[in-house]
């Protein structure tokens, strides 16, 4: 199998949507611009498992600029777009395996068409093809280099692997760099997430109970712009620090068994399985909508909600699901998939900006040295870097030390 996408008519439409993320994304664009003089990755094969979006285009563009051999597949079968999937293998020359609302068998069909390239790096946004790697083809890990990992939920995945000696080369946790999750899972969470919702149910924010469940920085992402917007945000937690941060915030706190009979709207954003649960459904009031913004489909259990259920209506409107429990009905979004993604575009271009050239750089990294088998954080030069570009690119300037400072804070000479 070359390529698997929907439709080769669409690349035309795919190539302009690519093209208007790109014009938002100046340092990704000048990390190309050297990967294209330089050729970083020459003779390296890449397979990459991640969102198919324009964002992500511009992302595996810039890969090919530095001389690596490109193949793409979903990493979320609700989140691809399959205009940019045409466009990537028609126009742009990067196999790409990805068609919107595959089942799980084509999804792992198509990253084992990704695994039968021979990869010498890896890309992944939830550490399936990582796993696959390892669990089914050993014989491959000796020529592997290492690879990248962009979000929370495969980086606690890796973590584990790395914990109990399974993990066999180098992964760059790029999801933990500053540059990407302060920004693009707070802020891009954030809005897209809002921004899925409201595609989806057309609903007024404002005087809605919204309960977030998770208050890391996606889930402060999204209550922060829940709040912007006038709902009464309610976060749920199990980590004490924070879920205090969330009370200094404004936000009330409380377990999901108390906020389960209150919410008008939940979302998940935990990264952990079984957030939502049977108890939790028979305490919703009528009318209560679900949604998940983490990376699987796990958060909310959805066999519990099915063994409730008297009837389950797939026809309300796009990306939204009707469950009749008794007499009431509860609405689940994107079928309790990535609402960002499946109900919208996902993350606006300007913050993938910062997370995919810090991608881009961190695989460059990797592949100049064949580092020990573990989890790496994103080195400091390259968080560095990438702040810089983005820094410059909105035209903003930033004081610089002295050398009387630098030699101050550097010291210890100099007391009271």
């Amino acid at each position: 199998m070359n390529f698997d996408i929907k439709e080769k008519s669409l690349a035309g439409k795919g190539v302009k949507r690519i093209a208007w993320a790109d014009r938002d994304m100046s340092v990704l664009a000048q990390v190309r611009a050297r990967f294209a003089k330089e050729k970083p990755l020459k003779d390296k094969v890449l397979a990459a498992c991640l969102h198919v979006t324009a964002e992500t285009a511009n992302l595996v563009r810039t890969l090919k600029a530095g001389g690596a051999d490109v193949y793409l597949s979903a990493s979320n079968p609700l989140s691809t777009q399959d205009d940019v999937a045409a466009a990537l293998t028609h126009e742009f020359g990067i196999p790409t395996f990805a068609i919107k609302g595959e089942d799980t068998k084509t999804f792992f069909k198509h990253i084992k068409a990704l695994i039968s390239k021979k990869p010498h790096l890896t890309m992944d946004d939830g550490a399936d093809l990582v796993t696959t790697i390892h669990k089914e083809h050993k014989d491959l890990i000796p020529q592997i280099f290492g690879g990248t990992e962009e979000t929370t939920t495969g980086v606690i995945r890796l973590r584990a692997m790395a914990k109990d000696g399974a993990l066999k080369f180098p992964v760059v946790a790029v999801n933990d760099a500053k540059t990407k999750n302060m920004f693009d899972n707070r802020y891009g969470t954030g809005q897209s997430t809002l921004d899925g919702i409201i595609r989806a149910t057309d609903i007024l924010i404002a005087g809605k109970t919204v309960v977030v469940a998770g208050y890391g920085w996606c889930g402060k992402g999204f209550a922060m712009r829940a709040d912007g917007m006038g709902a009464n945000v309610i976060v749920t937690e199990i980590d004490p620090v924070k879920a205090l941060e969330a009370v200094m915030d404004g936000f009330r706190v409380m377990p999901m068994d108390e906020a389960a009979k209150v919410g008008d709207l939940f979302c998940t954003v935990t990264g952990n399985k079984d957030v939502i649960v049977k108890k939790h459904f028979q305490s919703m009031k009528d009318g209560a909508m679900v949604c998940n913004s983490g990376h699987f489909d796990v958060e909310i259990n959805l066999k519990d909600l099915k063994s409730l259920a008297n009837k389950v209506d797939t026809s309300v409107r796009a990306n939204v699901d009707a469950y009749h429990v008794g007499k009431k009905k509860i609405f689940v979004l994107a079928e309790g998939r990535l609402v960002n993604l499946a109900a919208a575009e996902g993350h606006p271009a300007s913050v993938m900006d910062m997370s995919f050239a810090t991608q881009a750089l961190a695989c460059e990294w990797i592949a100049k040295k064949k580092q020990a088998p573990a989890v790496y954080d994103v080195p400091l030069e390259i968080e560095n870097t990438v702040s810089n570009l983005k820094l410059a690119s909105m035209g903003i300037k930033m004081d610089k030390l002295t050398k009387d400072q630098h030699a101050y804070l550097s010291g210890w000479q100099h007391g009271t």
